[in-house]
């Protein structure tokens, strides 16, 4: 090999190693952050694991507590509490309000009276105080409205009285005596909402279960959906 074949030989060499080098670098780093995109993940999916744990043995203690103080009312309230989501659903239209109105029956006020207080004194313990995000009023109608011509008139016009229904109930709760001990935690806590008859509930058969959608329930919403939320909104 002539001299200038030699110089031509070790000049691409040396233009290579470092190349190589350079690869070799790069490979490092990719695989340096692939591991600790998985650490993180892994640790996202710890906290997960920990919040849903939480959250079902809260869930589960307060559905094992809101029924035994209500399971022998439930049934004369003609009221309903749903495990799945701890929903109490109080779904007799006559005994709610008149057909169109938002003033609550004297019966339904009663009924408030009673279950309200002893429904706050169970949340606003120690024990699930901390835990919970937001005590909802629900109110929903069926989508019926006597003398209009379309679908979309009267679910505007049911709108209007869902959340009428809600605010009344609101207010009727939140001005009982018995509530005013925890009457700042709960301005923070209880919202009214009218949701019209976007959440029917249908017959065995799917058909739209016109007495039993005109309700309203309570609902509760604990830290869990938050921080949840957020560990997602990271791992995004």
């Amino acid at each position: 090999m002539t001299d200038f074949a030699q110089l031509e030989t070790a000049a691409e060499e040396s233009h290579w190693i470092p190349l190589s080098d350079l690869m070799t670098g790069l490979m490092v780093i990719f695989l340096l952050i692939a591991l600790s995109y998985m650490m993180r993940v892994e640790a996202e999916q710890a906290r997960i694991k920990h919040v849903a744990v939480a959250y079902t043995q809260i869930k589960d203690a307060l559905y094992d507590e809101l029924r035994t103080e209500f399971k022998d009312d439930l049934p004369k309230w003609k009221a309903e509490l749903l495990k799945s989501d701890l929903t109490i659903r109080f779904s007799q239209p006559e005994v709610l309000f008149a057909t169109g109105s938002s003033e609550l029956k004297p019966e339904f006020q009663a009924i408030l009276a009673d279950f309200f207080p002893r429904y706050v004194r169970i949340l606003a313990s120690a024990q699930y105080r901390d835990a919970i995000n937001e005590i909802r009023i629900e109110g929903h109608t069926s989508s019926d409205w006597n003398g209009v011509a379309t679908a979309r008139d009267a679910y505007f016009l049911n709108m209007e009285l869902s959340q009428a229904r809600t605010r009344s109930t609101l207010n009727y709760v939140m001005n009982l005596p018995a509530d005013h001990d925890q009457i700042d935690w709960l301005r923070k806590m209880v919202t009214a909402n009218g949701l019209s008859s976007s959440h029917l509930i249908m017959s065995a058969a799917g058909t739209e279960d016109g007495a039993r959608s005109r309700r309203v329930e309570f609902k509760i919403r604990t830290d869990a959906e938050t921080r949840l939320t957020k560990i997602l909104e990271v791992l995004r």
